[in-house]
């Protein structure tokens, strides 16, 4: 069974935005658009190319929902109209938006062609390079020269034929599978990027001194969005009618783009879904390695907390750790979100994709806790069905670095075990309320009426016992003064500190106050 949900998740929300999807909607059959008093079949998803005004949708919706249809396709802002959502409400169908600048024919070509992926269930949902290679040898025909195909940045996803017959700078870019760095600033510098971002529907650059030669390139766009370009390398200008025709293949290569981001995001979905459920106890280990293409290895799981900055640097820098998380382990991204807080699965062990890369690369990301780079714990590595584990040790760590107890962003479960140990020590202490025994009370009732200091005196003293210099250090004092509030605070407390009873039992109070 197809259902309008699964269709607008393969689609995307670059293209269509679900208003409302009932839980009985009926299976969905094909793609037509709405012809005035014309019939549609049951499962039907009904495009409203020609609806005019509210009640001409509204009067759609409910004649689609009386025929059976599955939902019916309206774009802004005749589809968020009150009428035509109370009438969708009403008739229980569902109403999708489609987004304003999407183009109806467009449209229906790559629904049919998400209709038939979702419909046979054998059929391999990855759309593969093999088409989009294909379609870069048609558009280098078009253009008569060779050419790239590449995204937002500047990764090759396909190229054509005849490649030989290029550039130095473009045999770089397709051995590397990405346009060197000391390329794209040259290519930066002369405007490139800024018209391509403009929208320019074709842009000539001229041949270089260092014997690149010039490229046409056209913006690929979809619905309002750059989703990548597409490069070829030309002997010189090129006639007005070649380009335009070369500028004519980009709507087709969006739609390529479309369902292949489709099917990255549902691929991505499934592993996130799967990584919950073994962070959470629930997965079986050997499917995970299998479906994660985990390798047989001890692996870590990090939690990752960014802070700081607006919620639109937060969210990119988020983006942007999840995309790098997701490079070279595996054929499949192993981190997902739970709660705001992002977890990632990782081999401990060094090199790229291992935990130390990753780490470098978290405490490369800013100087301080305070400048919005993110906090990160791992817990101890372990075996797949260990991770479960992991996972608790790793939000136990954070926990310390969130409390500030440690001055580290970046921290690993064992490395932290004096921490641990002694704040889950105080935790229990507290529970317990030994910080109510004894004599402690009235130095704690002294330091609040008079401020005389003498908690934390008496508890640098006992961190470092015999040496006077380093307790005072901590309490930025001098040893004389350490020694004045020691004389002071043994006349007001009866405490006998060379009974190694006594100073355990304090401790333990003073870690229980500080810790808890």
């Amino acid at each position: 069974m197809v259902s309008v949900r699964s269709v607008v998740d393969r689609v995307g929300p670059t293209l269509l935005h679900a208003l409302q999807v009932p839980d009985d909607s009926p299976a969905v059959a094909d793609v037509v658009i709405a012809e005035p008093g014309g019939a549609v079949a049951a499962g039907d998803l009904v495009l409203g190319v020609a609806t005019t005004g509210p009640e001409d949708a509204a009067e759609l919706v409910k004649r689609s929902a009386e025929q059976g249809a599955a939902a019916v396709l309206l774009k802004p802002p005749l589809a968020a109209k009150p009428a035509v959502k109370r009438a969708a409400k009403a008739s229980g169908i569902a109403l999708v938006q489609v987004h304003a600048a999407t183009s109806w024919a467009q449209l229906v070509w790559l629904l049919r062609t998400v209709l038939d992926a979702l419909a046979d269930e054998s059929e391999d949902l990855d759309p593969g390079s093999g088409d989009l290679f294909r379609l870069a040898d048609a558009v280098a025909s078009v253009v008569d020269a060779p050419v790239t195909i590449e995204d937002t940045n500047s990764r090759v996803l396909a190229y054509s034929a005849r490649q030989d017959l290029t550039d130095p700078a473009r045999v770089a870019t397709i051995m590397g599978r990405r346009i060197p760095d000391d390329v794209l600033a040259r290519f930066r510098s002369r405007g490139v990027f800024r018209e391509l971002s403009r929208g320019r529907q074709t842009i000539f650059v001229p041949a270089q001194r260092d014997g690149t030669l010039p490229r046409l390139i056209v913006p690929i766009r979809m619905g309002g969005e750059l989703l990548g370009s597409m490069w070829a390398v030309v002997a010189g200008p090129v006639s007005d009618e070649r380009a335009a025709a070369f500028a004519d293949a980009a709507p087709v290569v969006a739609l390529h783009l479309l369902r292949r981001r489709a099917h990255t995001d549902a691929q991505r979905r499934a592993s996130a879904e799967l990584l919950r459920g073994v962070l959470e106890g629930r997965a079986n280990p050997r499917k995970a390695m299998a479906e994660l293409d985990l390798s047989d290895e001890p692996h870590r799981v990090v939690v990752i907390e960014v802070t700081g900055g607006d919620g639109r640097d937060a969210e990119g820098l988020r983006l942007a750790l999840l995309e790098r998380i997701s490079q070279g382990i595996g054929r499949r991204p192993v981190a997902t979100e739970l709660g705001g807080l992002l977890y990632a699965v990782v081999p401990d062990r060094p090199g790229p994709g291992g935990w130390e890369e990753l780490r470098e690369a978290l405490v490369a990301t800013g100087p301080s806790r305070r400048s919005g780079a993110p906090r990160a714990a791992a817990g101890a590595p372990g075996e797949i069905g260990d991770l479960s584990a992991s996972r608790l040790q790793a939000d136990e760590a954070l926990g310390l670095l969130r409390a500030e107890i440690l001055d580290e962003r970046v921290i690993t479960f064992d490395e932290a075990w004096t921490a641990l140990t002694l704040h889950r020590g105080a935790t229990a202490a507290a529970g317990a309320k030994v910080a109510e025994l004894g004599p402690l009370g009235a130095l704690r009732a002294h330091d609040e009426t008079g401020k005389a200091g003498y908690v934390e005196t008496l508890y640098e003293w006992l961190r470092h016992p015999g040496d006077p210099r380093a307790a005072a250090r901590e309490l930025r004092i001098h040893p004389n003064t350490l020694r004045y509030r020691m004389r002071k605070l043994l006349e007001l407390v009866p405490l006998d500190l060379d009974d190694p009873d006594v100073r355990l039992a304090l401790i333990t109070q003073l870690v229980a106050l500080r810790w808890s």
